[in-house]
């Protein structure tokens, strides 16, 4: 703010100050409802230390002998700090701001009046007071948002910690569970889910985005980075409601659920879940959190565990799934590509559903004759096998293990 009035305005201003202090905080304490109690202790004194140094660093700026400094300046920033600290919005502060402006211009325009200046001095006081209040105010706004930043930096970092620690495996030391949790804030819940939400080397880029998904979800979720995986530890999850507010939060970004397990089990869930996130049957795309692709599983985008149990077991064990899928599948290695794809779908169709052609057929999208042509194909080559439970459900196995290995 720059100097706007001449010195000698000081003179009818200063003597002022004392009395404006005591008005301008009993004014205060009557309009601002955060600030109606009496002015006693830290909190009287802390109030009383702000209105003095702003009458008194307004009017020496206004008359130019003093030039604002960072001193001065960080006055206000530790009251925006003091207010997130206490519990409180911005909005009260601010309020006491505009309560204590509208005082001290009534009573500098009656000082200034008596004191003889001019008018046009008068019309300037009230622009400086008001522009004054304008840099304060935004001081304070700075000091709340560090703090509120600071606060939201060391939540994360204490989330991270117990996260890490859930997804220990072999399982961390419970009470080193429970005092990270109790530092995190974290009511340790009967039950827990892990959600994988991305994937990348970036780790700022998933820790951010699985710290947006646990306050998307709420209710106790908490989400950090672990080991290059976006995760969110949700409790509860098969409460009411759970699933739909998952895929509600996501909006529909590629994501895995792990199955429900006790917080000492919590690792598992997070296997489970890191598993699914990545099956192959995918659909391109990128995660969340950065390049890689992410499964995509109907229109939630949400793969659940659980419901993918065989596959997961595939892939748990890629190369034996390979080997099932080669040996098995053996009898259509002399085929053209073209039918052979025809004869794989007709066998993982009639293997779902065996002995139902005409459903086979609908399945297809083509005549029962048609199917049973190639039925006698399939006999043809697999012989005996296709009559054995045990062979079939290996060729099941067979057929949907060569699936994820062509596609992957």
């Amino acid at each position: 703010m720059q100097a706007t009035l001449p010195p000698e305005a000081a003179d009818a201003l200063r003597p002022e100050l004392p009395r404006l202090a005591d008005d301008i905080i009993a004014a205060i304490s009557v309009e601002v409802p955060d600030y109606a109690r009496p002015m006693e202790g830290r909190f009287g004194d802390v109030t009383r230390f702000g209105v003095e140094v702003a009458l008194s660093r307004f009017v020496d700026l206004l008359v130019g002998e003093l030039h604002d400094d960072a001193s001065t300046r960080e006055t206000y920033v530790k009251l925006g700090r003091g207010e997130f600290r206490a519990g409180r919005s911005l909005d009260a502060l601010l309020a006491a701001y505009r309560v204590g402006a509208r005082v001290a211009w009534r009573r500098f325009v009656d000082a200034g009046t008596r004191g003889g200046l001019p008018p046009q001095a008068l019309y300037d006081l009230g622009e400086a007071i008001f522009a004054y209040i304008d840099e304060i105010s935004a001081e304070s706004v700075e000091g709340f948002a560090e703090a509120q930043s600071a606060a939201a930096g060391e939540t994360q970092r204490r989330r991270r910690r117990l996260l890490r620690l859930l997804a220990q495996d072999p399982p961390a030391e419970a009470e080193a569970v429970r005092t990270a949790a109790q530092a995190a804030g974290w009511p340790l819940p009967r039950s827990v889910a892990a959600i994988v939400v991305g994937e990348d080397e970036n780790e700022d880029a998933v820790d951010a985005v699985a710290a947006r998904l646990a306050r998307r979800l709420g209710e106790g979720a908490v989400g950090a980075a672990v080991g290059g995986l976006a995760v969110v530890m949700l409790p509860d999850p098969a409460g009411p409601g759970r699933r739909r507010a998952i895929e509600t939060a996501l909006a529909g970004h590629p994501a895995a659920l792990g199955p429900a397990v006790t917080w000492p089990d919590a690792a598992v869930s997070l296997r489970r879940a890191a598993a699914a996130y990545r099956l192959p049957g995918r659909q391109a795309g990128a995660s969340p959190a950065g390049q890689s692709a992410a499964p995509s599983f109907g229109e939630s985008g949400l793969v659940v565990a659980d419901d993918h149990l065989p596959a997961l077991l595939l892939a748990a064990e890629p190369a034996l799934a390979s080997d099932l899928a080669r040996t098995r599948l053996a009898p259509l290695d002399g085929l053209a590509a073209g039918p052979r794809e025809r004869l794989e779908t007709t066998l993982r169709a009639w293997l779902d559903r065996p002995g139902q052609v005409q459903a086979v057929a609908e399945q297809l999208g083509v005549h029962p004759q048609t199917v049973r042509y190639r039925l006698k194909q399939l006999r043809e080559l697999f012989g005996a096998r296709l009559e054995d439970p045990d062979a079939r459900f290996e060729l099941s196995l067979a057929l949907r293990a060569a699936a994820g290995v062509r596609y992957s």
